[in-house]
């Protein structure tokens, strides 16, 4: 029966009846319609699924507020830790193409900066730690808006509501400054006209932007047809000013709209308990009320599924799934224009490439130079940079000048290994980007924010709140804590990311929380004392991505860029002694579900790079790991992963139910690699996804970006032609050779688990003293 109700339901809803076809790129039309065609009269006709369409939600006529409860660890201060989401369901009428553009430059004048008004008032306030999910969403056929706030004490709930509606009344009063207009626009048109959709292809892009109209019955073109929408736009808000166009539409969708819901969630650290033994309870009156052949019915049909799940598609299976061959791979990688020159003393890169007129650039500046204790700074004093103003200009003026004359700055740090070497590769980035006619502006505006920004005690304090909280929602939602941990007991690179982005960082940010009350000019001093470590000529590398002529007019504003800087800074001697210990850890965060990291280095154990390890981790991930960790598991996601700078082995499981057998599993992989049958389309296709990965979509930015990667680490050309043809020539033989170096992670790897309590004590149960205890959250 569940098996026909599956069925029918494939056939109504898979059915080309209810589908939408997309296509593009430079291919003969004609050709793709036969090709269609073809595919379409291959379907019978099919039960429309008209009848389930989504409706139209009709809009309250007054507010409403909900209170329930989430389930909390017991570390800190559970008062402090109420949620709170104000929200509006904006209209029950399809809106046209100039209002939901001026919605969405509204969302950017209110929310889009830390110096926006809406968002600096609330983190102004002092009511909570950080905001959250917060703006537009306009992908549905009911745009929405909404504004969370996290970190709240219980007596303050109602003051953020409260505080939230006085803001937008004063908004609807005063309006915005023609400066802050002029940069959401500039932001705004600059997004829409350079189409930056980083590594996801710009087609795909296209259509989701389309068929979120498309899919409700609108016009699929609407969403990319901008430019007249914002010329009237414009026109109307030369003729009726800021005020005139933006306080009419506050009003109307938000302050004058009855269909708003404010949740607010309260903490309660009894309620993950209570949840479990009800659920526990269920079960067993459900287990209660079935016969033995009940039960005995229900274990075989899941013994019979465990084998479904674990039994491979036979080959008559796979290869009715299309494949290319692999002489369609082209023999060569992906070539990048590099010119390596010099200015000042500085490393310029030169990347000659197409880009519609706009100047990416990237200058990183080496923080070798900086002492230890110091690197846990680095990530705020970055953020610092761009949230706070200087001398002459406020934080919201500077903020404004740039959304104006730039499509963006960015300050980051990035770290790398480099293969046989013990140090890592540890830079401070600034990146920017600019149409031609802004070039000079934007490195004035980059030399601003490098040199004049000063620190602020106060904006400071909230950097650290808004950190901190955010760094405790990624121990419970994002898997890459557990790798962040295993890394940094390997090698440099791991150990500085872990002082960035791990738990110890989290646990500097709790101490740092107090310094900054306790002693913020002491704080003030070190953050001097990174800009002045850092920011020196030597060492370098400024990176450029534009065609010829844009590239030529930008040099004279490097040069002068360049000059505001001193020839060196710190003392560039190597000072750091980076230790993280060598044990396998539970990091214990209040969860149902687990995230599960094996990890060791391979050329720890003599083992010497070869390009067939992509291949072999990419048969790995969509075969014995895929069948066993995820749809036998239960994992929501499972891969490995090998570093070839650092040579890092990395086993890692997402939302898994499981601990000790995920880890059984990622063991069962040497024998699995070592008694491989495998044929010539399977292995063909492991190709195909290890070259899909080397060759990935990248835009003139990120092209760029990646050549500058491969120059400082001196990754060659001719290196990564070896490393294609190594991929290509991938043998059977290959694949079960690697079983036995996978041994040495199977036998010396490093394990790191966030987990619940209770299922690391069920571990530590089942192998006394395998997991040290850490408690995160």
């Amino acid at each position: 029966k569940h098996v026909e109700l599956l069925q029918e339901f494939h056939r109504k809803f898979y059915h080309p009846s209810n589908a939408r076809l997309w296509f593009y790129g430079d291919d003969d039309p004609n050709e793709r319609l036969r090709v269609i065609s073809t595919y379409l009269d291959s379907f019978e006709a099919s039960q429309s699924a008209k009848e389930s369409e989504v409706g139209v939600q009709k809009l309250f006529t007054e507010p409403k507020r909900v209170v329930e409860k989430y389930a909390a660890g017991e570390a800190g201060d559970t008062g402090e830790k109420h949620l709170v989401y104000i929200s509006w369901v904006l209209c029950d009428e399809p809106l046209d193409a100039e209002t939901e553009l001026a919605l969405g430059i509204l969302n950017l004048l209110m929310l889009g900066t830390p110096a926006s008004p809406l968002e600096k008032a609330l983190m102004d306030s002092g009511l909570g730690e950080a905001l959250f999910h917060s703006g537009l969403d306009d992908d549905i056929p009911q745009p929405a808006f909404g504004i969370g706030m996290k970190g709240v004490a219980a007596d303050k709930t109602v003051e953020v509501e409260e505080l939230l509606l006085k803001t937008l009344n004063r908004l609807v009063d005063e309006g915005f400054t023609a400066e802050a207009v002029e940069a959401s626009i500039n932001t705004y048109e600059f997004s829409l006209r350079e189409n930056n959709t980083g590594s996801y292809p710009r087609g795909l892009s296209l259509m989701l932007r389309s068929v979120a109209k498309w899919v409700y019955g609108g016009d699929p073109f609407e969403a990319l047809r901008f430019a007249k929408p914002l010329e009237a736009l414009k026109e109307r808000i030369a003729n009726e000013g800021v005020k005139g166009v933006f306080s009419p539409l506050i009003k109307k969708f938000i302050l004058d709209n009855t269909h708003r819901v404010t949740v607010e969630l309260q903490p309660d650290i009894e309620k993950g308990g209570k949840d479990e033994a009800a659920e526990a309870e269920r079960l067993a009156k459900v287990k209660a009320s079935m016969t033995k052949e009940d039960i005995a019915e229900l274990v075989r049909a899941t013994e019979e599924l465990r084998v479904r799940q674990e039994t491979p598609d036979p080959p008559e299976a796979l290869r009715a799934v299309p494949c290319l061959s692999l002489k369609d791979i082209p023999k060569e990688p992906i070539y990048v224009p590099i010119a390596v020159g010099e200015i000042n003393g500085a490393t310029v890169l030169r990347h000659d490439i197409f880009t519609n007129g706009v100047l990416y650039t990237e200058v990183a500046f080496d923080i070798s130079t900086l002492r230890a204790d110091l690197l846990p700074l680095v990530p705020l004093f970055r953020q610092s940079l761009l949230e706070m103003g200087t001398k002459d200009m406020d934080f919201v003026e500077l903020s404004q000048l740039i959304g104006r004359k730039t499509g963006g700055i960015s300050v980051f740090g990035c770290v790398s290994s480099v293969h046989g070497k013990k140090e890592a590769l540890s830079y401070l980035m600034i990146q920017s980007k600019a149409m031609a006619n802004q070039i000079a502006d934007l490195f004035n505006l980059m030399k601003v924010v490098l040199k004049d920004v000063q620190f602020n005690e106060q904006r400071f304090q909230q950097l650290v709140s808004q950190r901190k909280s955010d760094m405790e929602s990624r121990v419970v939602d994002e898997h890459l804590i557990a790798s962040i941990r295993m890394i940094g007991m390997l090698n440099v690179e791991g150990w500085l990311g872990e002082q960035w982005f791990g738990v110890s960082y989290l646990n500097y940010l709790r101490s740092l929380e107090k310094l900054v009350e306790e002693d913020w000019p002491a704080v003030c001093q070190s953050l001097e004392d990174i800009r002045s470590a850092v920011l020196g000529r030597k060492g370098v590398i400024v990176n450029l991505t534009a065609d010829e002529k844009i590239l030529t007019s930008a040099e004279p504003h490097v040069s002068n860029f360049l000059d505001a800087f001193p020839e060196t800074s710190g003392d560039r001697t190597y000072t750091w002694n980076p230790v993280l210990h060598r044990v396998n850890e539970g990091l214990v965060i209040p969860t149902k579900v687990n995230y599960v990291g094996k990890a060791a280095c391979l050329y720890d154990a003599g083992y010497e790079m070869d390009g067939c390890v992509f291949v072999i981790t990419e048969y790995i991930n969509e075969t014995w790991l895929w069948d066993r960790v995820r749809v036998s598991g239960g994992a929501s996601g499972c891969s490995c992963y090998f570093d070839e700078d650092s040579g890092v082995f990395l086993y890692l499981s997402g939302r898994d139910p499981n601990l000790l057998k995920t880890l059984d599993n990622y063991d069962g992989t040497v024998e699995f690699l070592k008694n491989l049958e495998l044929d010539d389309e399977a292995l063909t296709k492991a190709i195909f996804a290890a070259i899909k990965e080397t060759d990935s979509y990248e835009l003139p930015d990120a092209k760029g970006f990646s050549s500058m990667r491969h120059y400082i680490q001196g990754v060659t050309w001719e290196k990564r032609q070896q490393r294609r043809e190594q991929i290509l020539s991938t043998s059977v033989e290959d694949l079960r050779k690697f079983g036995s170096v996978l041994e040495y992670v199977r036998d010396s790897g490093v394990v790191v688990a966030v987990a619940s309590a209770d299922d690391i004590a069920a571990a530590n149960e089942a192998k006394p003293g395998f997991l040290d205890v850490v408690k995160v959250l």
